[in-house]
């Protein structure tokens, strides 16, 4: 046995720690490993079909996602005017709730999101025109 001592936030121990695994009382013979039979080729895994993206309103004005997350709440519908800095939608990330604004003043022309739905960053969630 050897001791040692340990501080642990500011805490000290002393513990007592068995060395195992020294040298056996007896050697001990090796082992021949029985030869392993080839694999069976595998056909590659085919990749899971991406859901195409939502088309987005050309020319408004895209709140993207700035993290991954889950939509917690929408306090807008479509054609509802936003000004700047209005709280557009709740984004929970990592046990947060984020709220995101409008970046402009315009008209709310698509919602691309719905309420439990997961994001990744960068994907537009609103337009606004």
């Amino acid at each position: 046995m050897k001791k040692f001592n340990i501080t642990v936030n500011g805490n000290s121990y002393e513990v007592e720690v068995e060395e195992i695994g020294g040298v056996p009382s007896a050697p001990v013979a090796p082992r021949a490993a029985a030869p392993k039979a080839a694999p069976a080729p595998q056909a590659a895994p085919k990749a899971a079909p991406k859901a195409a993206p939502k088309a987005a309103v050309a020319g408004g004005s895209q709140i993207t996602a700035p993290m991954p997350g889950t939509i917690f709440d929408i306090k807008v519908k479509e054609g509802d005017t936003v000004s700047h800095g209005d709280v557009v939608l709740v984004l929970e990330a990592m046990k947060m709730e984020n709220e995101i604004a409008a970046p402009v003043d315009g008209t709310v022309a698509q919602i691309l999101v719905k309420t439990g739905e997961s994001v990744n960053g960068g994907d537009v969630m609103i337009v606004i025109e």
